[in-house]
């Protein structure tokens, strides 16, 4: 279910896609160097505020997201070992959302002015990067798709499929099971329902055999057949790099 791990949620990712020479990983390192750890439902910032760190994901799970006027939540993304947190508020000095932690997390802060240093002397790392966050908006553009015209069965599914897909760039080893720390109210603030059409969205794909669950684990018994059903397409497993600025090409 888990896999071996690099020291670097965030080299792992990025080595997914592309080779990183020892200064790109170094880079990188500058942005984990320091480490906070909140427990489980911490908040660990609000909308808002002052803007000024982005954060490295080095273990546990997160969602961002707003709360409505009428007191609803709406999550808007959740985040795993690997992932930087905030790109989506580089354009703006205070936070559009509220971050949360849905088990104890440990996370790597850092200055978004020290991207500088990434976007001046590796272009290929900065290409990486712009790479990976104009993916996001394409992900997010078929999560939109999934909650405006699938019904709760096929959003759940649309959503373990996903799970499973992004976890798999830093997990390699993860075939059909993976861990699912999020609450059943938490999953339906994501996709649009209410706890009790989880509930029952996540026994009907049990009853056809399509998911097993334990604990707090999912298995996806039969991958294909769900990905047909909601027509799935996997935008974590390839990146186009042919573009990227090859290592001593000219600036």
């Amino acid at each position: 279910m888990s896999g071996e791990r690099h020291p670097s949620c965030l080299v792992a990712k990025l080595s997914y896609y592309t080779d990183l020479s020892e200064e790109d990983e170094g880079y990188l390192a500058m942005l984990e160097k320091d480490e906070q750890k909140f427990s489980a439902s911490s908040v660990v910032y609000a909308s808002e505020v002052r803007g000024q760190n982005l954060y490295v994901v080095k273990s546990g799970w997160l969602f961002s997201y707003i709360m409505l006027t009428d007191g609803r939540r709406q999550i808007l993304k959740v985040y795993h070992p690997g992932d930087v947190i905030g790109f989506p508020d580089i354009a703006f000095d205070r936070t559009t959302s509220d971050l949360q932690a849905a088990g104890e997390v440990c996370l790597c802060p850092f200055p978004k002015k020290e991207l500088d240093v990434i976007f001046s002397k590796s272009p290929r790392l900065t290409a990486l990067l712009f790479s990976l966050s104009a993916r996001d908006q394409v992900i997010l553009l078929d999560l939109l798709r999934a909650l405006g015209r699938m019904s709760a069965i096929e959003r759940l599914a649309y959503f373990l499929l996903d799970t499973q897909a992004k976890l798999r760039v830093t997990c390699h080893d993860l075939t059909d099971t993976f861990r699912l720390p999020l609450t059943q109210t938490e999953i339906g603030d994501l996709l649009g329902l209410t706890n009790v059409y989880v509930s029952k969205s996540l026994g009907r794909l049990e009853e056809d055999g399509l998911i097993e669950r334990k604990q707090n684990a999912v298995r996806i018994l039969k991958e294909a057949e769900l990905r047909r059903q909601v027509d799935f397409f996997d935008r974590y497993n390839t990146l186009d790099t042919s573009w990227f600025p090859q290592p001593g090409q000219p600036r």
